[in-house]
């Protein structure tokens, strides 16, 4: 399990550190390829679990849905009104479908697909971010431009991880048993307190304050655990085990970002809030 776990992140891990290390497009680009290779996964699971849609115009809108806000070209930027066009296609599409019924079901499914996958652009939102970081911190060389993706990514790995070894060693209770029968109380109360610690950590070497640091962690860690537990009430309703098999030992690319797609967006509603 460790063994499939090293190689999954060895497979997403250096791209993700390039992208953060060149910064401004890179970002987008990586983030862009895993929304589409998710998207096409999320399509997939809903088709199986029995939900009509359209997944190439899915797709199409779950990217736009990420990156929208990166086109500067329209007054105020342009990624609510891209994506609303792209609603109002689907909508469109969806009246070709010769049962109302069928025809309002392809459009909720295909809309929520796009804005549930499409979340993950909140990693791209967090790198324009200009809530600042000291420059004379421990980590204050990193620029908010990379700090808050890094600590981002580090609370949710934290959480991972520790949640594992704990439910592994001392799990007992179950926790959301009826949608993943492997989680446990124990598991998710050590994923949580390494998760803050982690927080804690990180955000006082960029120069600010240790407490919010924590609850950063914590809560972090928590929209990190829904946010799995989502994907797999997606897998149970498709009889599904994992999303796809893009990724050797760890399913596909939807199972890989998973706890980020709730993890992003409440971590850029915490930065531009608490910590700006």
């Amino acid at each position: 399990m460790l063994r499939d776990r090293a190689r999954s992140a060895a497979i997403l891990v250096p791209p993700l550190l390039v992208a953060m290390w060149l910064g401004g497009p890179w970002i987008a680009l990586v983030v862009g390829l895993a929304v589409v290779l998710a998207a096409r996964e999320l399509f997939r699971l809903l088709t199986a679990a029995g939900h009509h849609s359209m997944p190439m115009l899915g797709i199409v809108l779950a990217v736009v849905v990420a990156l929208g806000d990166s086109v500067k070209v329209l007054p105020g930027g342009s990624g609510l009104l891209l994506a609303s066009l792209g609603i109002v296609l689907v909508g469109t599409g969806a009246l070709t479908r010769l049962d109302p019924r069928e025809g309002l079901a392809v459009f909720a499914t295909t809309t929520f697909g796009a804005l549930y996958v499409g979340m993950l652009g909140f990693v791209v939102r967090l790198s324009t971010t200009d809530s600042p970081v000291d420059p004379a911190a421990i980590l204050g060389f990193l620029g908010p431009e990379r700090a808050w993706i890094l600590a981002l990514v580090l609370v949710v790995w934290a959480f991972d991880t520790f949640a594992y070894f704990t439910g592994r060693r001392f799990g007992k209770r179950p926790f959301m048993h009826h949608i993943s029968p492997s989680k446990t109380l124990e598991g998710v109360g050590g994923g949580l307190g390494a998760a803050g610690i982690v927080g804690a950590l990180f955000v006082a070497a960029l120069g600010r304050p240790w407490l919010a640091g924590l609850v950063f962690g914590v809560v972090l860690a928590a929209a990190a655990q829904a946010g799995d537990l989502v994907e797999s009430m997606l897998k149970r309703a498709a009889g599904s085990k994992e999303s796809g098999t893009l990724i050797p030992g760890h399913g596909g690319m939807l199972d890989r970002v998973d706890s980020f797609l709730f993890a992003a967006p409440v971590a850029y509603f915490y930065v531009v809030s608490v910590l700006h």
